[in-house]
């Protein structure tokens, strides 16, 4: 076909059919449409501004009272603990000025029988059953050789309360019960007066754990635990090497880290043990 020389007119405008396919809403509620939900998003931001930052100050305000709660709390537990450690050291010294005080008493007292007992023969015998007894419970303070041993807990000593347990949190520590096979075993050895940490062991001391502390004659001593024997120094050590105390320690060294040390010492001078209260008491008979 040939063309006519004019142009085709073509319209510009969709039809009717393309402007229902294309076109799903109608210009004017699209723009209906935007205007509202502006004007929602508006209103919205106006209404909740005030509450959002009401609800920040209320935040904040419950944030710093537990802050000042905390802090007060933490203030309160160090004055309680600091008051606890003032008396335990108050109580400590009343007890140092008393023990000084029972020792002058008992040095006024060994005087005044001393005086009364030497006089004859018999009061100097009953002196010197009395000095062997007093001498046999540790009563006296003595001075001598002997033998040192010491036992040192490893770096890092945990607070322990189990004393049945060698290691806790991976940690070890010396037990109340190696102690008492070192005195046990330096006893045996023929040891004359023993002390544990500057302690005196007497024949109703007693070697023990509780609450994490090790007590020799219920007096906390703390590592490193030396334990003092007084006697013939060649004697004991030649039997405590081969004792099953030394050979304990040495293992218990070995595999935990446990420091275990033996010396010799020529001057050691141990303090009197803790007097007891007398329970019962007669008087001797008249020999016939």
């Amino acid at each position: 076909m040939k063309s006519t020389g004019e142009d085709v007119r073509r319209n510009p405008v969709p039809s009717l059919l393309r402007s229902l396919m294309t076109e799903h809403l109608d210009p004017g509620y699209e723009a209906t449409a935007f205007e509202r939900q502006h004007e929602h998003t508006t209103n919205r931001s106006s209404k909740t501004g005030p509450w959002l930052a009401l609800g920040a100050l209320l935040i904040g305000f419950i944030v710093t009272v537990s802050a000042v709660q905390a802090t007060k709390q933490v203030t309160g537990a160090e004055e309680v603990r600091s008051e606890l450690v003032a008396k335990v050291r108050d109580a400590e010294d009343r007890i140092d000025s008393l023990a000084a005080s029972r020792d002058s008493l008992g040095g006024d007292v060994d005087a005044a029988r001393g005086l009364a007992l030497e006089g004859d023969a018999r009061g100097s015998a009953v002196l010197d059953q009395l000095r062997a007894v007093e001498s046999g419970a540790g009563a006296e303070a003595v001075h001598g050789e002997g033998l040192v041993v010491t036992l040192t807990d490893p770096a890092g000593r945990p607070n322990l309360s189990d004393a049945s347990q060698r290691s806790v949190g991976g940690k070890t520590v010396v037990l109340d019960r190696d102690l008492q096979t070192v005195v046990n075993a330096l006893w045996a050895g023929g040891a004359e007066a023993i002390a544990v940490g500057g302690v005196r062991i007497g024949p109703t001391v007693t070697i023990r754990q509780a609450g994490g502390a090790m007590l020799v004659d219920n007096q906390p001593v703390f590592s490193p635990y030396r334990v003092e024997a007084i006697g013939d120094t060649r004697a004991l050590q030649r039997e405590f090497v081969v004792s099953d105390a030394y050979v304990r320690m040495s293992s218990v060294s070995q595999l935990y880290g446990v420091g275990f040390a033996v010396a010799e010492d020529d001057s050691l001078t141990l303090p009197p043990a803790t007097p007891r209260a007398v329970r019962v008491a007669t008087e001797p008979t008249e020999p016939k």
